[in-house]
């Protein structure tokens, strides 16, 4: 992990798309905000899995840095959706095809979108709202491994993962106000991950920043060497072989459903009721067996 500054000034004026660019687009109602698509296409989105319970969701539209369209969007929603059934997966990484996480949109699909009414913005931008919350409510442990850059919806993805890490070099940036836009379905994700405050400086600046900023700011967890990335993975994924997967995935709805809740009589009764339920579970049962024998669990076998 490398020390967290403050990024330099030509990092934090440069812009992802050229005025010329953003002058073009800035009719668009929902640029960042892509919508599903029915005919999703399956070789824009790679699922690859392991035995151990390690799964990899790769966007894979590396001639276009991974930007998003409809389809690009509806094949993450399914792919996110099928990983809600997938009991004996630990962990989830998220990444983006040769080099780069995400651009953020397609600007040639943002321009095919100018002439859409707002009425049809609505119904495309609630297909990256789904999305999202498909991804966030994913019962494994879900990761960001960003690179190159991670662009507007691209950041969103970053902010509704569970974790976060970032190369050395990395790009950020929230740029939809220099388009007169707004960041609207990925702030609930964002806006979680850093804070109200935080999210404030950096939707009005719009400015780009370094992974150590990213870091600081709370968008990602670790900033690593160029290189280190396979040995995170490794290292991450051995760390979690131990853990019971339905046990992980209980955790996870523990923490979305205590989140900002008053700790009264009410929610005292919810969690003792749970651990209950936990101490009962197969898992449960197996888990506290296996420590009190010495052995391990038959989910770390």
């Amino acid at each position: 992990m490398t020390d967290r500054t403050t990024p330099s000034e030509a990092d934090l004026n440069a812009l992802d798309i050229t005025d010329a660019e953003a002058a073009q687009i800035n009719a668009i109602a929902n640029p960042l905000l892509a919508g599903a698509a029915p005919d999703a296409n399956d070789q824009l989105v790679q699922i690859d899995s392991t035995t151990d319970g390690v799964v990899f969701v790769t966007i894979n539209r590396p001639e276009k840095r991974n930007a998003f369209d409809a389809a690009t969007i509806a094949a993450l929603y399914e792919a996110f959706e099928t990983l809600h059934g997938a009991d004996s997966v630990r962990v989830v990484f998220v990444r983006g095809a040769g080099g780069t996480f995400s651009a953020g949109a397609d600007l040639s699909w943002m321009r095919d979108a100018t002439g859409w009414s707002e009425g049809d913005n609505r119904s495309d931008a609630m297909g990256l709202a789904k999305m999202l919350k498909a991804l966030h409510d994913v019962p494994a442990l879900t990761v960001a491994i960003v690179e190159g850059s991670a662009m507007g919806g691209g950041a969103g993805i970053v902010a509704a993962c569970d974790m976060a890490v970032a190369v050395e070099g990395t790009r950020f940036a929230f740029s939809e106000v220099k388009l007169g836009l707004i960041p609207a379905t990925i702030a609930p994700y964002v806006v979680e991950a850093i804070g109200a405050r935080r999210a404030r400086q950096l939707f009005l600046t719009a400015n780009i920043f370094d992974a150590d900023y990213a870091a600081h700011a709370g968008l990602i967890d670790l900033v690593l060497p160029e290189g280190s990335v396979d040995e995170f993975v490794s290292m991450l994924s051995d760390s979690l072989t131990g853990n019971a997967p339905g046990a992980m995935g209980d955790a996870k709805r523990l923490v979305h459903d205590v989140a900002g809740h008053k700790i009264d009589h009410g929610l005292m009764e919810e969690t003792a009721r749970r651990i209950a339920r936990a101490r009962v579970s197969d898992e449960g049962q197996e888990g506290v067996r296996a420590f009190l024998d010495k052995r391990k669990p038959r989910w770390a076998e």
